[in-house]
C-alpha cells in the first residue's frame, strides 16, 4: 500500500483526458488502452497492423518505465472496431507474446477517433526479483 506509481509517455491526451500512461501499484503493472499512434510524430499509421505494432511499442516503453516487459503481461484485451482488421495483427501478437502467452480478449467496439483501427490494454506482474 501507498507506493503507486504514475507513468506517462509524454502523450498530450494524458493531461487532457485525466490518466496514466501505466499506474504501477504493489507487484503490479496496469498499462492504459493504447492506440497506434507514433507519439513523437502524432501520425497514425494507415493499417491495423503497423497500428498495433505501435502500440505494442509504446506499451513496451510503460513496462520498462515500471521495471517489466512484454514477457512479464499476464492479461491482455484487444480491441478493435472491426474484426476484418484483427488477423493482420496476429503475426505482430504472436512475437510480441511469445514468451508471456498471456489470457486474451478481442473486443470489437468503436474507438474514440475514426482512424485507429486497434488499442491494446495489458496488465503485468512485475519480476519478483525486481526490488531486490
Amino acid at each position: 500500500m501507498g507506493n503507486r506509481r504514475l507513468i506517462s509517455t509524454g502523450s498530450p491526451f494524458e493531461k487532457q483526458i485525466g490518466y496514466s500512461r501505466a499506474v504501477v501499484e504493489g507487484d503490479w503493472v496496469f498499462v492504459a488502452g493504447t492506440t497506434g499512434y507514433d507519439y513523437a510524430t502524432m501520425t497514425m499509421p494507415e493499417t491495423a497492423r503497423l497500428q498495433c505494432r505501435n502500440a505494442l511499442e509504446t506499451i513496451s516503453a510503460a513496462l520498462a518505465d515500471a521495471g517489466a516487459t512484454l514477457d512479464d503481461v499476464v492479461r491482455v484485451r484487444y480491441i478493435l472496431p472491426d474484426a476484418k482488421d484483427w488477423p493482420e495483427c496476429w503475426p505482430v501478437t504472436s512475437a510480441a507474446f511469445a514468451t508471456a502467452r498471456p489470457a486474451a480478449t478481442m473486443i470489437v467496439a468503436g474507438l474514440q477517433e475514426p482512424e485507429m483501427k486497434i488499442e491494446i490494454e495489458v496488465t503485468a506482474r512485475l519480476p519478483q526479483d525486481h526490488g531486490q
